[in-house]
């Protein structure tokens, strides 16, 4: 009985430990961001292992083909979200998730096997096949755990946690991109690809312990449980998303944020194209900026987003990659410079994966459950795509009419300052939705549990 009032000091939230203090990461919700970091961690790598070799097969394929390539990887987004919409509907997501992950797992193993058995001619166009497919791979596998995480995390975790979580991301991609740099000479593309494939096993079993390690810790209902089927319609996530001004408005946030990222993409894809005329130092180019542009955002992640979040709010941590867009847009009007567009892009993916990425996933924490899978799957992958399009399209455009360099910066200035008032207005409503969602019972703490046994 003495030991009592001691363990209720130790563990008192007052006195937050280190962990606490500098990472905002209460005890109990140790194991769950543990097990969330493994899974982003997994595809991270995995993803990061597979981008270089997209990058080099784009240049290799042709510059004025990749606005091709951009249409029919959203027509195959398009056509993807049905099946997922109806999984969703049918299945619970300790289901759905492993289903959804294999089925990219086959895709790659028989990449690899196409790319041994290919001659070089063969090989372009199994290069043009794999730009769509890993184009609708990263968005539809990253999409899917943050529709977990939101459907895990409450809001007010989410300001705390997402940046934290998000880090596991980055450090998948560091160790991704510095294999692939440092293989990408010695080791044929085909063995590459076996190693993406087994890091996406991994992501599947983490994605099941953390579905049930949530669950259980939170306390959920058992409608709203990893064991549950969401239901619904297979197409309601469409609807919802036309239907609700605020999930318009987030559809707006995300095509605008495509539209200047594929403007940017393909001004450093023509500048590569240029300076490493060999596919290896292609491959090892785009390996060394997405390198540089991890190890910014681990440091932003870790030390700063939590705190910019909780400190300025939704709106204006929203707000901080339209302005910097803007910024470097400009100063693209003047020196379309390679320095100047390698630092630019490094810069804004940084902040995109630091500050914003984290923050914009916080906007459907405060959506009912059906919304947290079936739109936010639409909003992440098909709206996202539609903004490539017009991108890809727009710089196609430009070139057919010769306008000129400075064109798409110029056209991409007054398009970010859209989106700037855009995030704004995202963040206020946020937060009055957040402030009318009901607040969930305090994660059991393991200590409190031996406290009141003693």
């Amino acid at each position: 009985m003495n030991r009592t009032p001691e363990l209720r000091q130790e563990h008192d939230p007052a006195h937050p430990g280190l962990i606490e203090r500098v990472f905002q990461v209460r005890r109990p919700e140790l194991e769950v961001v543990g097990w969330s970091w493994l899974y982003i961690f997994s595809i991270l790598s995995s993803y990061y292992v597979m981008r270089p070799i997209r990058e080099q097969m784009g240049v290799s394929g042709g510059i004025e083909n990749l606005p091709w390539l951009f249409t029919a990887t959203l027509v195959a987004m398009i056509l993807l979200n049905v099946p997922f919409g109806y999984l969703v509907k049918r299945l619970p997501r300790v289901r759905f998730i492993p289903i959804t992950y294999r089925f990219f797992t086959a895709n790659i193993l028989l990449f690899a096997l196409a790319l041994h058995l290919a001659s070089q001619e063969q090989a372009v166009w199994i290069g043009r096949f794999f730009f769509v497919w890993l184009s609708v791979f990263n968005l539809f596998v990253v999409s899917i755990f943050w529709q977990t995480i939101v459907d895990v995390f409450t809001s007010e975790q989410g300001k705390r946690l997402f940046g934290l979580i998000a880090a596991g991301a980055t450090i998948g991609a560091i160790v991704g991109s510095a294999a692939t740099a440092l293989l990408a000479r010695a080791v044929p593309t085909w063995g590459l690809l076996l190693g993406a494939a087994a890091l996406l096993e991994i992501a599947v079993f983490s994605a099941r312990r953390l579905s049930r390690v949530s669950d259980k810790l939170a306390h959920k209902p058992l409608a709203q449980s990893g064991e549950q089927a969401i239901g619904g319609s297979t197409f309601a996530g469409l609807l919802h998303v036309v239907r609700s001004p605020y999930l318009l408005h987030v559809s707006l946030f995300f095509l605008l944020f495509s539209i200047t990222s594929t403007f940017l993409y393909f001004e450093q894809v023509n500048v590569a194209k240029q300076a490493f005329p060999d596919r290896g130092a292609q491959t090892a180019f785009f390996a060394t900026v997405d390198l540089a542009v991890n190890v910014l955002t681990l440091f932003i992640q870790l030390f700063l987003t939590g705190r910019v979040v909780r400190l300025f709010g939704v709106g204006l941590a929203l707000a901080s990659l339209p302005l910097l867009s803007i910024a470097g847009f400009a100063v693209l009007v003047y020196a379309p410079t390679i320095v100047s567009i390698v630092a630019f892009q490094v810069l804004r993916r940084a902040g995109n994966f630091g500050i914003a990425r984290p923050t914009r996933e916080i906007l459907f924490t405060v959506l009912p459950r059906e919304d947290r899978y079936k739109s936010k799957s639409v909003i992440d992958t098909v709206v996202y795509r539609l903004g490539d399009q017009a991108g890809a399209w727009s710089y196609a455009l430009v070139g057919f009419l010769q306008w000129g360099a400075a064109a798409l910066p110029i056209v991409a200035i007054p398009i970010s300052v859209l989106w700037l008032i855009n995030a704004i207005w995202l963040g206020r409503r946020q937060e009055e939705l957040a402030a009318n969602v009901p607040a969930a019972p305090p994660l059991p703490s393991r200590d409190a549990k031996v406290a009141t046994v003693s």
